[in-house]
């Protein structure tokens, strides 16, 4: 995703918000925070209609599904294009790499 320190995903999702299921786009990013332990990932979901009708503005728990798996998170704050932002920490729903091994091949 970038040439920092960062892991991430961008493509099609699913985002489920009250028990409903959105496709969606995303770009998602993440890093270890060193002082609390935390892998803390976010992004943006692309504007979409449905998405800004259900939310309106305001924080929702949500669940982002994509290929590599699945992450419990919050969305929160479009941004003046429309686009939500999503976030959350521990496991992300993308890879991230937990060897030497796996940085040094990537």
């Amino acid at each position: 995703m970038s040439e920092h320190d960062e892991d991430g995903y961008r493509g099609a999702a699913v985002l489920v918000l009250d028990g409903t299921e959105y496709e969606v786009e995303v770009e998602l990013r993440g890093h270890f925070q060193p002082i609390d332990g935390f892998y803390r990932w976010y992004g943006r979901i692309k504007a979409d209609d449905r998405i800004a009708e259900v939310a309106g503005g305001k924080k929702m728990s949500a669940e982002i599904r994509i290929p590599d798996g699945s992450a419990s998170g919050e969305i929160s704050d479009p941004d003046p294009w429309g686009r939500y932002r999503i976030m959350g920490s521990s496991t992300p729903p993308f890879h991230v790499p937990t060897s030497l091994a796996e940085l040094e091949d990537a």
